[in-house]
């Protein structure tokens, strides 16, 4: 098993280039998250950037980030495990939403903790 090679591998790094995941460290940091975190572009486009008719309802890229890293900032507080699942309401056509999340906390490409913030069903 030690003598394995190593075909092919994608990094955290190349993930964020190619616009996979989508980081947002510097808005974490700022809601008291140490690690570097990133989102998938499937939860940043069907729910953090809101369409044309819910910014005339105020809704905002930064405000629904913010309720996105916030909650997951509570959650991890009481979930001690790499793997979370939490929930965050979002306002979509004039209602709110319960969504739930699925965040992973794993070694990234230097091997230091990295958090990664998805759709349940996305790996």
């Amino acid at each position: 098993m030690d003598d394995l090679e190593i075909i092919y591998s994608y990094t955290r790094q190349e993930a964020i280039a190619d616009g996979v995941l989508i980081d947002v460290s510097g808005t974490a940091a700022e809601v008291g998250i140490k690690y570097p975190v990133a989102v998938t572009t499937a939860l940043w486009n069907q729910y953090i950037e809101p369409d044309q008719s819910l910014k005339s309802f105020g809704q905002s890229i930064e405000g629904r980030l913010w309720d996105v890293l916030w909650m997951f900032r509570v959650n991890a507080f009481i979930c001690k495990d790499s793997l979370l699942f939490y929930n965050v309401y979002f306002l979509m056509e004039e209602k709110l939403e319960l969504v739930k999340l699925k965040a992973v906390c794993s070694p990234g490409d230097t091997m230091s903790p990295v958090v990664t913030i998805m759709l349940p069903d996305e790996d």
